[in-house]
């Protein structure tokens, strides 16, 4: 998508989803030793550093504050080789397309083999009932492509591969070192615990929440208990909360019951992100109200 393009969507989706406390990004700043994260506009994108070595977890909006937010991080694109992609949504491969300033342009993009035929136009993405299709999306990076369960290293960084699909027919959950879990669009925290991501941006919402139970159980037959990151709602530490409503899907077009204090009234007002917080402030976990 294009800077105007992305403009507009700012301001429509300002204007659309103000008070109704769907988006809640957490600002530019480090998780832990291992984990920081850029905030654009409503979206996070990630980086993973271990031993020297930082990868990136998705690739944001083409957004012109990208490069100065990393700095803020200490953190240089020409660095980054390597950037796994959730799904193909312009808020999460959009500073990996053409009319970009390209700033991974010689980095390897690791997808999902089902997601990448939306990047091939084997397939439409559509969203709001299929009525809308959104433009394809157009990168020459190089990309290898990742099957359901499949294990890989990147120098000493484990990564497993998880398909979850519904909100996309490819999306891909990441599990670093297995501790760290990237869920991009399929897990939508709320006040009370963890929803399928939104319904309105959904290929198919019943799939959806097949696919996270699913995918839960995945998880606890293995003991795994790892931080649970989301693409836009932040992240917690317990999965039963993370899980507690997977059979419901967050309806986007309400203000969201039970009523979140901390939701910003506007998820696209940036005025909190700063590079004195980025730099001093840890973020922090989400904060229950109910349960």
């Amino acid at each position: 998508m294009s800077r105007a393009g992305n403009h507009f969507q700012e301001k429509f989706m300002s204007l659309k989803f103000r008070g109704k406390e769907i988006f809640k990004p957490m600002n530019t700043g480090r998780i832990d030793e291992h984990v920081s994260c850029v905030r654009e506009y409503i979206a996070n994108i990630f980086f993973y550093t271990k031993n020297g070595k930082t990868i990136m977890i998705d690739a944001g909006y083409n957004y012109e504050r990208l490069e100065e937010k990393m700095k803020w991080l200490d953190i240089d694109p020409k660095s980054i080789d390597t950037i796994l992609i959730t799904h193909q949504d312009t808020d999460h491969i959009g500073a990996l397309e053409n009319d970009t300033e390209l700033l991974f342009k010689d980095a390897t993009v690791y997808i999902g083999e089902i997601e990448d035929r939306y990047l091939t136009a084997q397939v439409r993405r559509k969203v709001y009932g299929g009525w809308y299709k959104r433009p394809l999306v157009k990168t020459d990076n190089q990309r290898k492509l990742l099957k359901d369960g499949q294990v890989f290293w990147i120098n000493d960084i484990k990564i497993e591969c998880f398909l979850v699909p519904g909100h996309t027919w490819g999306h891909m959950c990441y599990l670093i070192d297995d501790q760290y879990l990237f869920t991009g669009d399929t897990i939508w925290f709320g006040p009370d615990g963890g929803y399928s991501f939104l319904d309105a941006l959904a290929e198919d919402n019943e799939l959806a929440k097949r696919s996270l139970a699913e995918f839960e159980q995945k998880l606890r037959s293995r003991k795994l208990s790892p931080m649970v990151i989301t693409g836009h709602t932040g992240w917690y530490d317990d999965l039963d909360w993370v899980f507690r409503h997977k059979d419901q899907v967050c309806r986007a077009g309400k203000k969201q019951k039970p009523h979140d204090p901390n939701a910003p009234y506007d998820g696209y007002d940036e005025t909190q992100d700063t590079e004195e917080n980025a730099r001093n402030v840890l973020i922090a976990k989400v904060v229950p109200v109910v349960g």
